[in-house]
């Protein structure tokens, strides 16, 4: 099945959930980050039962606080 993470397609198992998409892409930091899925959020209850789906596109956010100078 194919999907496309961050811009770059890639092949992956049917049945593939987010939860072992992170760990298969070693994404640094995963208690940190936000998933969309066609540009959906998804919750980080529903990681471990969201499966990916041939032709979606996955992107791993990371919200960044700033602070003044």
């Amino acid at each position: 099945m194919t999907f496309t993470i961050a811009g770059e397609k890639k092949e992956y198992d049917e049945g593939t959930t987010l939860t072992t998409l992170i760990e298969k892409e070693k994404i640094d930091n995963p208690d940190y980050v936000t998933v969309t899925i066609n540009d959906e959020f998804i919750d980080r209850d529903a990681f471990a039962t969201t499966e990916i789906k041939e032709g979606d596109a996955v992107e791993f956010l990371y919200f960044m606080g700033g602070g003044a100078i």
